[in-house]
């Protein structure tokens, strides 16, 4: 089944995805601080989800009827990327528009010198110390709340949220208080979604246009789907942890549908910009419940590779690039772009909605790091791999720590990355590595 899918993937692909497009062609640069009313502004952010793993992105089993239908009515990047493939690093370069060594999270937890087990380095005077450090970085990076809030928009987080407090971030409501993942927060989408009801109504009364982060722990681990959503799945694979992991993907599916469906009864979907995007890729090892190879915490494109979808009904014309490579800090420049404002300092990307950024860019980079830190404060040491694209050609250099060589992949040919081409292509890496050791 696994060799099969990856047969068809590549050539079902476009076709899948082209039929589901609507027609359309992309207006120039799409300023909402043009409109007399602010845009609302809705940011969905999967958890530990393969690229292909997508009705809409081809997948020849997995079914995403309402993530397909938010693809088919937007603007679709299929090659988008985030900077790292580990959850915290990944997340807080999406709320800041900055790589993890600029706004300093490049870990999922802080050091651990008496080596702990997790239970106890959890209570550890050494564990609060570190997450203190790592919250003061992000009450000092241009966190997307705080920005926004200077239109008068509320913000509410819910779901996956590492650093303390919602208030750390900025946000004006929240459901995560100081635990680790998101305490609280990881109970949406998977128990309830009320906390969402409740925050509209707060924000209709008030007449304020409104921001909500939506990372629900879904389909992240535990596996533990629904039983009709797993009968469905384990009838479709002999793998016990591949059908959990499918039908965990069809259960972030429906939770999605529940929030389309609340903004639509409430009439304010033509009102609403809805953003997507996950934080880091999965693949599932077919023999546990673990991620295999060449996904989470690798710099391969099974980690950091994701769909980017883009949504206003009326105001962003439904288009597919399949061409153009984008990156997940290019979401908080074009965020402010559409409520107003200027990107903020150290953000480097690019707005979304202008074609022609996107056409002439033709790099992007990347940083993976280690899951826990090794110095709080110098991201070089924490450093596994810098990894970058041109057009087709995808370099991974691994840190002294990692050693090894550098590796080379055309992604065009081998999407899998299965070949490595370091050998033939010398001089393109040596290329490379010159604007790769410049950025």
């Amino acid at each position: 089944m696994k060799r099969l899918f990856r047969l068809l993937m590549p050539l079902c692909l476009c076709g899948i995805v082209r039929s589901l497009m609507l027609p359309g062609l992309m207006s120039p640069v799409m300023a909402a601080a043009e409109t007399a009313e602010k845009p609302n502004i809705v940011l969905i952010v999967s958890d530990d989800q393969h690229w292909g793993d997508y009705g809409f992105m081809g997948h020849p089993v997995i079914r995403t009827p309402n993530i397909d239908r938010l693809a088919s009515q937007g603007l679709v990047y299929t090659k988008g990327y985030v900077p790292a493939s580990l959850c915290c690093p990944s997340l807080a370069s999406l709320i800041t528009g900055q790589y993890p060594h600029r706004h300093g999270i490049t870990g999922n937890d802080p050091p651990n010198p008496q080596k702990l087990n997790n239970a106890d380095f959890h209570k550890s005077e050494a564990y609060l110390r570190g997450r203190q450090n790592m919250v003061e970085k992000i009450k000092k990076a241009p966190a997307l709340p705080k920005l926004l809030a200077e239109k008068g928009y509320l913000s509410l987080q819910t779901g996956k949220w590492w650093l303390e407090h919602y208030s750390n971030g900025g946000f004006t409501h929240g459901m995560s208080l100081g635990g680790r993942h998101g305490d609280h927060g990881l109970k949406i989408g998977r128990e309830t979604m009320q906390p969402i009801e409740d925050f509209l109504d707060l924000a209709q009364k008030e007449g304020k246009p409104f921001f909500l982060w939506y990372a629900p722990m879904l389909p992240h681990q535990p596996h533990n789907p629904p039983d009709r959503l797993l009968k469905k799945y384990t009838e479709k694979t002999g793998s016990l942890p591949q059908a959990r992991y499918w039908a965990n993907v069809e259960w972030f599916d429906e939770t999605c549908g529940r929030l389309f469906d609340t903004l639509e009864r409430r009439g304010l979907q033509e009102k609403t910009v809805i953003i997507y995007v996950a934080d880091n890729g999965w693949i599932q090892d077919l023999e546990n419940p673990r991620y295999a190879p060449k996904s989470k915490q690798s710099p391969y494109d099974g980690g950091l590779r994701t769909p980017v979808l883009l949504r206003w009904p009326g105001k962003i014309p439904p288009r597919l690039d399949d061409t153009h490579r984008v990156s997940s800090l290019d979401i908080a420049p074009t965020i402010l772009r559409l409520a107003g404002l200027a990107p903020a300092g150290g953000q480097t990307g690019i707005d979304l909605l202008d074609a022609d950024a996107a056409a002439e860019r033709h790099e992007i980079y990347g940083e993976c790091f280690t899951h826990d830190y090794v110095d709080l404060d110098d991201p070089a040491k924490n450093l596994r791999f810098r990894w970058m694209i041109e057009e087709d050609w995808k370099l991974i250099v691994p840190s002294a720590k990692e050693g090894g060589s550098p590796e080379i992949y055309h992604l065009a040919d081998d999407p899998y990355e299965e070949h490595n081409l370091a050998e033939p292509e010398a001089g393109r890496i040596e290329k490379m590595l010159l604007k790769l050791n410049r950025f």
